[in-house]
């Protein structure tokens, strides 16, 4: 079930009475604004309105795409662009497309926005992309799925991994969904390269599917078709305001980041694509977050006294503020590589790697109940062997790595993403192999 979505009345209520100012006090606009975005239409549609019902004669002509491919076509089209705005939740999506000199600088007017919210800056220091909103990545559970099954509330990413939670958790590839990339990222960068993949693979082998929209995961859990998933905040509090038995918690390692709106390069119609951006920022813009369909973190600490009871701060509470420090470069850079790492590792091998942690977790149980020092000992190997990556940071950022995926001529650089996506999958398929005959073994011994 969707979440539903806001009454028109309600959004012109709200634009009344908080004052949005209509064209005719700022600088005309009309015809058609458009946007190129990754939100659904539960967040588009109540601004949409709004941002039409404050600029009479004006369209918002809402084009949706999913991160990458919404940078991939603003790329193709630049020759004859007819796009306005670019508008989603990954900030490294808009480092991709500032650097290739597809989006063009703008001062807003708004006030009230500070520099910062938590540890991440809200707009880009050069002018060329602004946070409206702002999410964290977490966990989110069916409350009545879990009462069921009698399993545990997770605080942390590692609990995951626990043996309980084996099948009953759900996310999306990180190379279909921005938002799980930084999810991922914000988890190797928190814990550091080798702990974050230990963490990842050791959580992954408890999923009970990977899939290709982020909007998948919340809507299994709100019907109870999979108890945990690991999603961007919105999602649960979205699901919560409009009566789900979910529950939400962000881990120690998350990190607070601005979802953006930027103006393309060459915007056929600047002057309504920077009233779109106005508005965003205005009071009523941002009051338009609490909406139950929407539930996004307002960028502006003054709305936070019409949020809803129990609505997190990110300007107050003292926790969300001494979050990860995301590194929006280094997400960036090696985008392409961590994603192709995550699928050939964990995606495209999710049977294999839950039959290795489930031979794992059973060799673990079998110990408690009857220590065995050498089975201890080919326990630990097989752990290790499971939660190994091919790959060190350092090649994840190199020259070379990341040429593979984003850089040289096609043919040179279809070639060897090939060959390292080849090599990546058959070292994560060996690995398994072994850490399952190693947990075997130590099962045997430890019976």
């Amino acid at each position: 079930m969707r979440v539903k979505r806001i009454q028109l009345a309600k959004v012109l209520a709200a634009v009344l009475v908080l004052g949005w100012p209509a064209a005719s006090s700022a600088q005309a606009i009309s015809g058609k604004v458009s946007v190129v975005t990754s939100y659904a239409k539960d967040l588009t549609d109540p601004i949409k309105k709004a941002f039409e019902a404050a600029n009479p004669g004006v369209t918002l002509d809402v084009q949706n795409r999913n991160t990458h491919a919404g940078v991939k076509f603003l790329e193709e089209t630049k020759s004859n662009n007819q796009v306005d705005l670019f508008w989603a939740s990954a900030p490294d999506a808009f480092e991709a497309l500032k650097a290739k000199s597809l989006l063009q600088a703008y001062k807003p007017k708004a006030t009230g926005i500070p520099e910062k919210i938590g540890q991440f800056p809200i707009n880009d220091p050069d002018g060329y992309y602004f946070g409206f909103a702002a999410s964290g990545y977490g966990i989110m559970w069916n409350e009545r799925y879990v009462k069921a099954n009698k399993l545990p509330e997770p605080k942390e990413w590692q609990d995951l991994a626990a043996p309980a939670y084996y099948d009953h958790v759900s996310m999306a590839a990180p190379s279909r969904s921005g938002t799980t990339h930084l999810t991922i990222e914000t988890i190797l960068q928190g814990e550091g390269w080798a702990k974050g993949w230990a963490t990842l693979r050791d959580v992954s082998g408890n999923f009970r599917e990977v899939t290709e929209r982020s909007f998948g995961v919340p809507d299994a859990v709100n019907s109870g078709q999979v108890g945990y998933g690991i999603v961007i905040d919105f999602f649960a509090f979205s699901s919560q305001a409009t009566g789900f038995p979910v529950k939400f918690v962000y881990p120690s390692v998350t990190a607070i980041v601005p979802a953006n709106i930027a103006i393309v390069a060459n915007a056929p119609n600047k002057a309504g694509a920077q009233a779109f951006i106005e508005f965003l920022l205005s009071p009523a813009g941002q009051n338009l977050l609490f909406d139950p369909g929407i539930r996004r973190l307002p960028v502006n600490p003054s709305v936070y006294d019409k949020a809803p009871a129990g609505y997190p701060n990110p300007f107050k509470d003292p926790r969300l503020n001494s979050m990860v420090k995301f590194d929006v470069k280094k997400s960036e850079g090696r985008n392409d590589v961590v994603d192709a790492l995550y699928d050939q590792t964990v995606t495209f091998q999710l049977a294999d790697l839950k039959q290795t942690k489930k031979a794992i977790d059973a060799a673990a149980t079998a110990i408690a109940k009857k220590p065995n020092p050498k089975a201890e000992a080919l326990l630990k190997e097989a752990r290790g062997l499971m939660e190994a990556v091919p790959l060190t940071e350092e090649q994840a950022s190199s020259p070379e790595i990341v040429g593979a995926f984003s850089g040289g001529k096609k043919k040179e650089k279809g070639a060897r993403q090939a060959e390292l996506e080849q090599q990546w999958a058959s070292f994560a398929k060996d690995h398994n192999a072994q850490a399952r005959a190693k947990a075997d073994e130590a099962l045997k011994l430890a019976k």
